[in-house]
């Protein structure tokens, strides 16, 4: 028996209450967390796996309803009622019964019918700055696509696809025992035909009989503004085709974020880290500091002390779809000098002997004045 599914909720530890934005915060920081290339636990790839799929379901409104209403069975299967544990017809049934009472009438074989084509991965790496504002880019990968030779049949031009002679086109073998409870059938996948229905006598010489070839593909990836290591962007339709007319799978696209030269991200806001010398901090000084629009003016008070924030308001990252920025914090960094010259030593100790010192705050100034100028030359 699998294991049962764990609450949605409970998987993104939110309330079942909590808002659209509470539910992409606690996807944002736990996907972070586990993200197999951040996280080397056994079991981080899959709960990286549970909590995308846990906000797959609880960020889409009608998903979340039919979660809500009916847990897991409403949305991991075609949406039927609970209660059935993931049963949605009784078909699941029909063999108990062709079992017991195979010879009254029997069932119709089933072939195997539209089968959604399978997923793909790519990654795709992005400068610090295309996150923040967006971007578009070029992505090649290799897909399965239909052969245009047979249009996907696998049969080669002018032919067809013929009933398999094996199970007359029921896709499966059915083969009656007697036991001292009575008759059994046992039923099992035609070897011929693999459960299709049909064989291909004629296989087309470009996919040899497969129905499809791998391609090179290229597509045009828009990259939102606001986007984040370890995300990903998902591409309805561009993953493989389906087989027997199904629908074709999704890309998803990983996206690599390279790290900043000056910046530190914290989820909307960016970190700068600004130098200062003694006398910059002491005096106060104005300056440029860089920010992702460009370089911006910047006055730092006097008295600063390392580790002192302060907050350019809107110069951080956009919020991904939405309008506003978050903001820049700059933190002050006083760096003493690990070597100095005989003036600037001489101004230090000139400067020791008059801190502390109330009466004397113009001698200060003038000294600190006289420091920075030696520092800066």
């Amino acid at each position: 028996m699998p294991p049962a599914q764990r609450d949605y909720y409970e998987v993104l530890g939110i309330a079942r209450n909590s808002s659209a934005d509470e539910i992409k915060r606690a996807y944002r920081k736990l996907a972070m967390e586990y993200h197999p290339d951040r996280n080397s636990s056994s079991d981080a790839a899959e709960r990286f796996k549970e909590i995308n799929r846990a906000y797959e379901v609880l960020s889409d409104g009608d998903k979340r309803s039919a979660y809500d209403r009916f847990g897991h069975a409403g949305v991991d299967g075609a949406g039927g009622p609970a209660g059935f544990d993931g049963f949605q017809t009784f078909e699941g049934f029909g063999d108990i019964f062709d079992a017991f009472f195979s010879g009254a009438g029997g069932r119709g074989g089933r072939r195997r019918g539209p089968a959604r084509g399978a997923d793909l991965r790519a990654r795709i790496t992005l400068t610090f700055e295309e996150a923040a504002f967006g971007t578009e880019k070029e992505l090649e990968y290799m897909r399965l696509e239909h052969c245009n030779e047979c249009s996907g049949s696998g049969a080669a031009p002018g032919s067809s696809p013929e009933v398999c002679p094996e199970c007359n086109g029921a896709g499966e073998i059915r083969r009656a025992q007697q036991s001292v409870f009575g008759q059994f059938v046992n039923v099992s996948t035609c070897g011929r035909c693999r459960g299709e229905g049909r064989v291909i006598t004629n296989p087309c010489e470009e996919c040899r009989g497969r129905g499809g070839v791998r391609r090179q593909r290229q597509i045009s990836v828009k990259i939102p503004a606001g986007v984040d290591d370890g995300q990903q962007v998902r591409l309805s339709g561009e993953g493989e085709v389906g087989e027997r007319g199904g629908q074709p799978g999704n890309l998803y696209v990983l996206l690599d974020v390279e790290p900043h030269e000056v910046f530190e991200r914290l989820d909307d806001h960016i970190l700068y880290d600004l130098p200062l010398n003694m006398a910059q901090a002491a005096l106060g000084t104005s300056l440029k500091v860089p920010t992702l629009d460009g370089d911006a003016d910047f006055d730092v008070p006097a008295g600063t002390q390392s580790d002192d924030e302060f907050v350019l308001r809107g110069r951080g990252i956009p919020r991904l779809n939405g309008n506003r920025r978050g903001d820049m914090i700059v933190r002050a960094t006083v760096v003493v000098p690990e070597s100095l010259t005989e003036e600037q030593r001489e101004l230090l100790e000139q400067l020791a002997d008059t801190l502390g010192t109330p009466s004397l705050p113009h001698r200060q100034k003038s000294l600190l004045e006289r420091l920075r100028d030696a520092v800066a030359g």
